[in-house]
């Protein structure tokens, strides 16, 4: 348990960041979802349009530091393979 008062304090910024990442991340995953959801649907204006929301999604989760970037790449990468498959 942390007894110094600086200790005490950054306990509690861990919380209030651990929970901002976690909703961070379900953001991400909830994109791509709908992004692969609309592939599956074999509608490639509506995945394309999907694609093009999740990029900046995608990007930000980066630049915040939540994931890495090359697998920032390999999503968008295979995503936009899968759209680009569409007949």
């Amino acid at each position: 348990m942390a007894n110094s008062p600086q200790a005490r304090k950054r306990a509690r910024q861990a919380v209030k960041r651990r929970e901002h990442n976690i909703a961070l991340k379900s953001k991400f995953r909830t994109v791509i979802k709908q992004t692969v959801y609309a592939i599956e649907d074999g509608d490639k204006d509506k995945a394309a349009e999907a694609y093009k929301n999740a990029v900046p999604v995608i990007d930000g989760m980066v630049s915040k530091g939540i994931i890495h970037k090359n697998k920032a790449a390999r999503h968008k990468s295979r995503l936009n393979k899968r759209i680009r498959a569409i007949a």
